[in-house]
């Protein structure tokens, strides 16, 4: 108010509403000027959103890869090691039948040898 020719309340009053408008209009024209650089910030968001989107996604992949291959290879080593548990297991047995079967053999050698002598002693 350079020069206050109503100083009373109704002056007052519309120079409060004056400078309302003002800034109102103020801020209208500042959002209007600032409208291209907000929809360029904008773009660059859904941009960046969508980026991290397809990272994700392709992290998502990944692990989910890795947990496949991790099964395999986990399937494949079970079942490694369960044929030569078998494998182990057969041969074990064969072994142990081998060995019996050689026993009984020399079990029998000796209880023939024995025979014999016992035969010329006679």
């Amino acid at each position: 108010m350079k020069n206050p020719r109503e100083n009373d309340f109704t002056g007052r009053r519309s120079d409060a509403a004056d400078a309302k408008a003002a800034l109102l209009q103020a801020h209208r024209a500042a959002k209007n000027a600032a409208e291209p650089t907000r929809l360029a910030r904008q773009e660059e968001r859904q941009a960046v959103a969508a980026a991290r989107e397809v990272r994700q996604a392709e992290a998502t992949r990944m692990k989910l890869e890795e947990q496949e291959r991790l099964r395999r290879d986990t399937l494949a080593a079970d079942a490694t090691a369960k044929n030569e548990a078998e494998t182990r297991d057969e041969v074990e047995k064969d072994l142990s039948s081998r060995t019996a079967e050689d026993e009984a053999a020399q079990k029998a050698e000796r209880d023939r040898r024995y025979a014999n002598r016992k035969a010329k002693k006679r």
